[in-house]
């Protein structure tokens, strides 16, 4: 942010705290909720960019995440937060913990995935950090003079005991990992590669890997006809081991652990009306693709929201059925009517500790002068396409109660951004992972937390 931005932020803000308080400034204000301070927790790391998903709490407390590197040759680095001590320890440097210091290839500069906690170690999984911009698009980064080309993602195993970590291999073809979830009693991990879309999974037990097909034509890297936006996240049906995943048209897709093949959902899809009308063909959106699903034990149902309409839905794998909910967008945005600024939708949905409340991190549009600040039309990339407001939203699934906790602010007055992260720890504090104003005008992300 510029002087002049923050300065804006400061002259702004009795017209903006209207909106966090549910108060549109072209109406007048009114009651509605109350406005959220978030404390920042450094890490240290002078190159922490943007995260997306990177984080889970264990069992043993400790709020665990990983903060991202756009630049060729630093890796993204993994941290711990302490809710004991208060305290933020590094834990380790992803290309070291892939075993590839020293090799000069293209770093492993991020973890776009959660963490899932088996047999007292964490699993999760690396990404590419570094782009080359092509037509408006991320594609993998064309190595500088002198480096190797990035060698892949890997899946590692992080021992909360021994604090050591394993590697479990690299994805088919060198490519990313863009999406993970794993099936902790059947020891089975499923992904989903970045830039073509390849499903894939490693059986931990025998050590095995086996890339079972691409779903994606020619996924992220493709133009035109060949393009689909790959979907960000699996979802496990405990009973079976089934894995469901989405691509673009709204076909959801079960991969059967007995048989290993992959068949679409006959009964039903999330090609809604309610959801909006996509081109499936061009960047810049989800399409029809699920954003983000967590399985709910007690109904036996997943729950999932599509990014870009902001509407809950769930889904009964027994049934072949899809029931959207409501809109739990933030209540700012509800009375908009509109999309919010963030192309692909927010990722920083899962289900709290009673296992019964869901926590959604989502955008709230900002009025000043009793207009709605708009933003760019369109973008060919997951980004944010003008300024909002961060809004905490719950839905208890037991009642169907929507609440909107208001928006969030830091202490100076300035706001959350580039929110793509969630975790919620016992005690009812909320973490994500942001960016951070910094004193000389630019950004950094790191570890913040609030109470609702």
């Amino acid at each position: 942010m510029t002087l002049r931005a923050r300065a804006f932020c400061f002259a702004a803000l009795p017209a903006l705290l209207l909106d966090a308080c549910g108060g549109d400034p072209s109406r007048g204000a009114r009651p509605g909720p109350a406005r959220l301070i978030a404390r920042v927790h450094p890490s240290g790391f002078e190159h922490a960019h943007d995260t997306y998903n990177g984080m889970g709490v264990a069992s043993d407390g400790r709020v665990y995440y990983v903060l991202s590197s756009e630049k060729p040759d630093v890796a993204g680095q993994m941290f711990f937060y302490d809710p004991y001590t208060d305290r933020v320890q590094h834990v380790g440097d992803l290309t070291e913990a892939c075993g590839e210091k020293g090799m000069n290839a293209i770093a492993q500069g991020k973890s776009h995935v959660n963490f899932v906690e088996a047999e007292g170690r964490l699993w999760f999984a690396t990404h590419i950090g570094y782009y080359t911009i092509l037509d408006g698009m991320e594609k993998p980064g064309v190595p500088p003079p002198g480096m190797k080309p990035y060698r892949g993602g890997h899946v590692l195993a992080y021992d909360l005991k021994t604090r050591r970590f394993e590697d479990h291999g690299i994805a088919p073809r060198g490519e990313g990992i863009l999406t993970m979830n794993m099936d902790p009693q059947r020891m089975r991990v499923y992904g989903l590669t970045w830039p073509t879309g390849v499903f894939f999974r490693y059986d931990v037990r025998r050590r095995e890997w086996k890339e079972i097909g691409a779903f994606f034509e020619e996924g992220e890297n493709g133009r035109g006809p060949s393009y689909r936006t790959i979907c960000r996240a699996i979802g496990i049906d405990p009973r079976d081991g089934s894995a469901y995943f989405t691509t673009g048209d709204g076909v959801i897709h079960r991969y059967r652990y007995d048989t290993e093949q992959v068949e679409p959902v006959r009964g039903d899809d999330l090609r809604k009306d309610y959801f909006g009308q996509y081109d499936i063909t061009s960047p810049g959106h989800m399409a029809y693709n699920w954003r983000q699903i967590v399985w709910h034990p007690r109904t036996q149902m997943f729950y999932g929201v599509h990014g870009n309409s902001g509407y809950l839905f769930r889904f009964d794998p027994r049934a072949e059925r899809v029931e959207v909910l409501e809109r739990i967008t933030s209540e700012p945005s509800r009375r908009s009517g509109m999309f919010d600024q963030f192309s692909y939708g927010y990722l920083g949905f899962t289900l709290g500790p009673d296992r019964e409340t869901l926590y959604y991190l989502t955008g709230g549009p900002i009025y000043l002068d009793g207009r709605r600040l708009k933003g760019k039309d369109g973008t060919a990339r997951g980004e944010a396409k003008g300024d909002e407001h961060l809004h905490l939203v719950t839905w208890h699934i037991p009642t169907g109660r929507y609440r909107d906790h208001g928006a969030i602010f830091y202490e100076d007055g300035s706001h959350p951004t580039y929110v793509n992260s969630i975790a919620v720890v016992r005690d009812g504090r909320i973490f994500t992972l942001a960016r951070v104003p910094q004193r000389d005008g630019t950004f950094r992300t790191e570890l913040i937390s609030f109470r609702p």
